[in-house]
């Protein structure tokens, strides 16, 4: 991938569901365009099918209608396999429910994703420690989640989703369950590792304050997305939702 070439593009997405005899239009044409090492934030009401677009640019999902490229590739009619194969290589996930290993200590739930990929494991240690100092849990390494806070606990998933160097980051809403203290710390972090790394991301958020902190923000609203290319005052805010 050179840097003239998006991280992922979206091109007239629609995602519609049957819900009994009728139809859900979700997304209505969404077109998006992620470059190397842009942070994107990703807005809207609850119910307005963010989860879903995150779902579709992360291969989960695919489109009704519309193409989705990643790092030059069309995904849209690949197989399962391939699709499997392009999600191991190129992307991360970090939701709300972190998901770690309750029997894995800090260090070996991010270690185990670098060894499946057949990352050797004195070196997937090294990348979990330094993973894990940045993020801040330098004394955390040998607690297991049972024994950490949620947003240590958070923190270990942000690092394991980072292991394995992906060129998109997808985040659903990574800070909802965090108090706003927690909240703003723990995305601060992962922005600032965004950034020295180079990857891009899409993150979706509720918090404003927060998605300020990106280079773009975008709002998906009754099923269109529409970029945010000026602050929005908090009246516009406070009327958003």
């Amino acid at each position: 991938m050179n840097k003239f070439t998006p991280t992922i593009e979206l091109k007239k997405v629609s995602k519609t569901f049957k819900q009994g005899t009728q139809t859900l239009e979700v997304l209505k044409g969404a077109d998006l365009e992620i470059m190397p090492g842009e942070a994107v934030a990703l807005i809207g009401p609850s119910g307005s099918g963010k989860s879903t677009l995150l779902q579709i640019a992360g291969l989960l999902e695919k489109p009704t209608k519309g193409d989705v490229w990643l790092d030059g590739k069309k995904c849209s009619k690949l197989n399962d396999l391939a699709r499997t194969n392009l999600r191991r290589d190129y992307l991360g996930f970090v939701y709300q429910y972190h998901n770690l290993l309750g029997d894995f200590d800090a260090v070996e739930n991010v270690v185990l994703p670098q060894l499946i990929a057949g990352v050797k494991k004195k070196e997937a240690e090294d990348r979990a420690k330094w993973l894990l100092n940045r993020l801040g849990l330098a004394k955390r390494f040998n607690h297991r989640p049972s024994e950490l806070s949620g947003g240590e606990q958070q923190r270990v998933a942000i690092a394991r989703e980072l292991a394995n160097t992906p060129k998109l980051l997808l985040a659903d809403e990574p800070t909802g369950n965090l108090d706003p203290r927690t909240s703003g710390t723990v995305f601060d972090e992962l922005i600032s590792i965004v950034k020295e790394t180079g990857l891009s991301a899409l993150i979706a958020t509720h918090n404003f304050e927060l998605a300020d902190q990106m280079d773009r923000k975008i709002t998906l609203k009754e099923g269109r997305l529409l970029d945010m290319r000026v602050t929005v005052s908090a009246i516009e805010r406070d009327n958003f939702y």
